[in-house]
């Protein structure tokens, strides 16, 4: 785990120094190579997200110059990881997605986070105060994403649809008439294609070509 977290710390600065982000650009990579797969992307968020605990608690062992500063940016990563866990969890139930494997492992995973962010808060660091409001950001939004977990998933479905709606109603309430019906027609006709492919049968036989008689 030691090595993996000098790997890691070191993908976080280099990666800051060019534009932070909450993820690395061999986390990225990783993320694309799931093919979309929302149980195999949920499994690798809660690794980046054990990592990024790993590097806080290591962290906190030793005062050192700048050692403030990298907790606080590293919790703020961490919180953005969890949130992303939920809006990809939300976005795989709205689509039919059966998440019942891992859903447990990420409900488990996070009551696991959630306890070391609670006893670092707990513990008082000397230098708390430089990202109290951060750590205390991250133990909701980690508190909050385990009630998610544990959720009925149909009723999380159709609650994420909900919000979908009301978010897509609040965004043309200020775009124009014109604007409006364009996007409209394009998802109209987005449905329509998906439609058609899905009830477009497979087939082995050249364009043209009949089945034989029998």
């Amino acid at each position: 785990m030691k090595r993996i977290w000098l790997v890691a710390a070191a993908g976080v600065l280099l990666w800051g120094q060019a534009g932070r982000d909450f993820l690395t650009p061999d986390e990225v990579g990783q993320i694309s190579e799931t093919a979309q797969d929302p149980v195999a992307r949920l499994k690798l968020y809660c690794m980046f997200a054990r990592v990024r605990m790993d590097m806080i608690k290591q962290s906190l062992e030793k005062e050192k110059p700048g050692r403030s500063r990298f907790i606080h940016d590293t919790i703020e990563d961490f919180t953005k990881i969890i949130e992303t866990i939920d809006t990809v969890t939300d976005d795989a139930l709205k689509r039919g997605k059966d998440l019942s494997e891992v859903l447990p492992e990420v409900a488990k995973v996070g009551k696991e986070l959630l306890e070391d962010l609670e006893k670092i808060d707990e513990s008082a660091p000397s230098d708390l105060a430089r990202y109290k409001f951060v750590l205390t950001t991250a133990i909701d939004t980690t508190r909050d994403s385990i009630e998610l977990a544990e959720k009925d998933a149909g009723e999380r479905a159709r609650e994420a649809k909900i919000r979908d709606a009301e978010d897509k109603k609040a965004r043309e309430a200020l775009m124009s008439p014109v604007d409006v019906k364009a996007r409209r027609d394009a998802s109209q006709r987005a449905a329509e294609e998906e439609s058609k492919q899905k009830k477009k049968a497979p087939t082995l036989r050249r364009k043209g070509e009949t089945p034989a008689k029998k």
